[in-house]
C-alpha cells in the first residue's frame, strides 16, 4: 500500500536531514549558494509546464520541495525557524486571506476574491498594491503582475478594443521616436509598446510570458531544422544567401503548420 502523504513527507525530510549531516556537499551549502540552483529548478519547472510534460512537472516539483526543506533545515540550524513554522505560517495566512471561506465575507466571483486579497495585504502594512511584486521578476512577468495588481483598485480598461487602441497609439509613438533617432526615446517607446501588448494579452486571457516562450521554442525547432536541411543540401547556413535560407524556412513553416 502506498504511504500516506504525511509518511512520504517525513521520509523526504528524513533524507534531507541525513544528507545535511553526512554528505560533504550538502553540509557545505548555504542559503546563498542554493539561491541560483533554486532559480534554475524553478525555470526547469516552467519549461515542463510550457510543454505540459506531467512526468517532468512531477520531477521538478520534487526538486523544489527538496529546496524548501533544505532552506528550512539551514534556518533551523541557525535558530530562525523550521519547516513546521513555514507550514503553520502559510496555513494561517491562507485562512486570513480567504475570509469568504473561513469567515463571513461574501464574494460573487474571482475578481472579488482578488480585490479582498489586496485590501487585506494593505491592512498587513503594505504601503502600495504594487509592493508585493518582486523586483527581480523577468520584465514580462513583472509587467503582467503590475497590471493585475493595479486592476484590483479599478485602474483598468473596460474593453479589449480600448486596450488594442492603446497598443496602436503606442506603436505610433514608437514610429515617431524612431524617426527622431533619439535612442533613449526609442527605448522608452518600445517599452511602452511591450507593456501595452502584455496588457492586451491579459484581455485575451493568455499568458504573455508563456506565449513568447512558445514562440522561442518554435523558432529554435525551426532554425535547427533549417541548419540540418542546409547541410543536407551540402552548404552550411553561413554560405547561403538570405533568399536561400528564407526558402528553406518557409518550407519548414509550411510543413509544420500545413499552410
Amino acid at each position: 500500500m502506498e504511504n500516506s502523504t504525511a509518511e512520504a513527507f517525513l521520509k523526504l525530510k528524513g533524507i534531507m536531514d541525513e544528507l545535511r549531516e553526512k554528505c560533504p556537499w550538502d553540509r557545505k551549502q548555504t542559503i546563498q549558494s542554493l539561491r541560483t540552483q533554486t532559480i534554475e529548478e524553478l525555470y526547469e519547472l516552467t519549461d515542463a509546464i510550457t510543454e505540459t510534460n506531467w512526468s517532468s512537472i512531477k520531477e521538478e516539483l520534487g526538486d523544489l520541495l527538496l529546496h524548501i526543506l533544505f532552506y528550512s533545515r539551514i534556518a533551523e540550524e541557525q535558530g530562525h525557524f523550521n519547516i513546521r513554522d513555514v507550514m503553520h505560517h502559510i496555513s494561517e495566512k491562507l485562512i486570513y486571506r480567504h475570509p469568504h471561506i473561513y469567515g463571513n465575507v461574501e464574494v460573487n466571483n474571482e475578481e472579488d476574491v482578488k480585490r479582498n486579497w489586496e485590501k487585506l495585504k494593505l491592512k498587513e502594512g503594505k504601503t502600495s498594491v504594487l509592493s508585493g511584486v518582486p523586483g527581480s521578476l523577468p520584465a514580462i512577468v513583472k509587467a503582467t503582475r503590475l497590471q493585475e495588481k493595479s486592476k484590483q483598485v479599478g485602474f483598468e480598461w473596460d474593453t479589449r478594443d480600448q486596450v488594442w487602441d492603446k497598443v496602436k497609439e503606442e506603436m505610433t509613438e514608437l514610429s515617431e521616436a524612431v524617426a527622431s533617432e533619439n535612442r533613449d526615446r526609442i527605448e522608452d517607446e518600445f517599452g511602452d509598446v511591450l507593456f501595452s501588448l502584455v496588457n492586451y494579452a491579459r484581455f485575451l486571457n493568455i499568458d504573455a510570458e508563456n506565449s513568447l516562450e512558445r514562440t522561442n521554442k518554435k523558432f529554435i525547432k525551426r532554425f535547427t531544422e533549417m541548419e540540418q536541411r542546409a547541410l543536407q543540401q551540402g552548404k552550411p547556413l553561413s554560405e547561403m544567401t538570405l533568399g536561400e535560407m528564407d526558402a528553406i524556412w518557409n518550407s519548414i513553416k509550411k510543413q509544420n503548420t500545413g499552410t
